[in-house]
């Protein structure tokens, strides 16, 4: 049996051990299998790659001759969106080079099933040493696995997206009363309404290419001084900026 040790060390991120479970539950659940592979791809995982586990080595090098050639039943799952089964490698020639390498390992049934979630794509990869082994996978616990796994990363990804937004807000709260403090000084310097403080403000912050915070602070640090020359610099350049006709306030950042 293609099964590596059970074991729950510290090194692999939560997703990785999610996975790395699966794929020993899946043999663990079906005697016919003699290995399992999962993988992850699609959303986050795009940007670390794709994230393979797998209870044997060999089976991750299946996962990878699929992956660096775009042709087997990882792509033909993922392409159609339900179950691939491949009864006897001896006698299926749909992916020849996957089919040599798991031919090479001695596996000669395979099945792959595809579950989609929350933009990700988790294929669950089973094989067999003999011939039809795993014509009723599809069916079986390996797809209740497969689900609720698929399902746990989702939630997963929810929560850390919550707590991102979460964060933001907290951020953007402790911000606000700098802010504030920054229009009201701008209304005083400029002798402008609110509405004009605070577009001043944006309008400096989007062509500074500074968080809108960071401007704000750095006008109340400074706690008005020169705040005419510093928001007129964005938009005309080095020096400052005449003076409005007729004393009337500046309009350019309205």
């Amino acid at each position: 049996m293609l099964i590596a040790p059970d074991h729950e060390g510290p090194g692999p991120a939560p997703a990785a051990r999610r996975l790395q479970r699966l794929a020993e539950q899946c043999v663990r659940f079906l005697p016919a299998c003699c290995g399992a592979a999962v993988t992850l791809g699609g959303g986050e995982a795009e940007r670390d790659e794709r994230r393979t586990a797998a209870t044997h080595p060999d089976l991750a090098a299946l996962v990878g001759v699929q992956l660096a050639t775009g042709d087997g039943p990882i792509t033909a799952a993922l392409d159609s969106g339900g179950p691939v089964v491949a009864g006897d490698l001896l006698h299926d020639a749909r992916w020849p080079a996957f089919r040599a390498a798991a031919l090479g390992a001695g596996v000669r049934a395979a099945a792959t099933l595809p579950f989609h979630r929350a933009g990700a794509s988790l294929a669950l990869h089973l094989y067999g040493f003999r011939p039809g082994s795993l014509t009723g996978a599809a069916h079986g616990p390996a797809a209740a696995l497969g689900a609720e796994a698929a399902a746990g990363l989702a939630r997963d990804r929810r929560h850390r997206a919550a707590l991102a937004e979460v964060g933001q807000l907290e951020s953007a709260l402790r911000s606000r009363p700098v802010i504030d403090q920054a229009a009201g000084i701008v209304m005083h310097v400029l002798d402008c309404g609110a509405d004009e403080a605070y577009a001043a403000l944006r309008r400096s912050s989007q062509l500074t290419n500074r968080k809108l915070a960071d401007v704000a602070a750095g006008i109340v640090r400074a706690r008005g001084r020169d705040l005419r020359e510093e928001l007129a610099r964005p938009a005309g350049g080095a020096g400052a900026a005449p003076g409005p006709p007729n004393g009337e306030p500046p309009q350019m950042f309205v």
